[in-house]
């Protein structure tokens, strides 16, 4: 007969020699420990980005503004006689900026270009940014399209477009009892 590869702890041999229970399961605590670890890592990787230099009055190549083109700032307003889109696009003047109605939907893209060269003594520094935006917005239903109006003044870009008449209208409905 063939013999079991486990052998049985007697009765007087130590505690050590025994096997241990396996620990309990604990998902949600697995999961965290990940969660922590996947943070950690990511927090450790945007600290690399920016490979500027250290101390001195030099700005780094990449500062906390030069992300703004990932997602322009926009606020909607919906006024008595129109909706009023405004975005936040500060250094970028309005030859480098595009309007745009189509299907339904009103488009905002742009692009920046910045350089920036600086010679002191003991140092040179040469830097170059390009990033581009897109940003789309559902025209909203009693809008005039064909009436809409950009206007970019101190880097915020001002979008009107006017209502309908049957937008501006209100209507109270009657509630009746049953």
């Amino acid at each position: 007969m063939a013999e079991s590869g486990t052998e049985l702890a007697a009765k007087g041999e130590k505690a050590a020699n025994r096997s241990i229970a396996p620990t309990e399961w604990r998902p949600f605590e697995t999961l965290r420990r990940d969660v922590d670890l996947f943070i950690d890592d990511l927090g450790r990787t945007l600290r690399r980005i920016p490979l500027g230099f250290s101390g001195g009055d030099i700005e780094p190549i990449m500062s906390s503004t030069a992300m703004w083109h990932i997602a322009p700032v926009a606020d909607i307003v919906s006024k008595a006689a129109c909706y009023e889109i405004t975005a936040e696009l500060p250094g970028m003047d309005d030859k480098n900026i595009q309007v745009k109605v189509s299907d339904g939907m009103l488009t905002i893209r742009g692009e920046k270009k910045e350089e920036k060269e600086e010679k002191k003594e003991g140092y040179y520094l040469s830097e170059r940014r390009f990033g581009s935006f897109e940003r789309s917005f559902r025209i909203p239903p009693g809008a005039n399209a064909d009436k809409i109006e950009a206007v970019l003044k101190n880097g915020v870009l001002t979008v009107t477009l006017p209502k309908t008449t049957d937008a501006k209208a209100e209507k109270t409905v009657e509630i009746k009892a049953a």
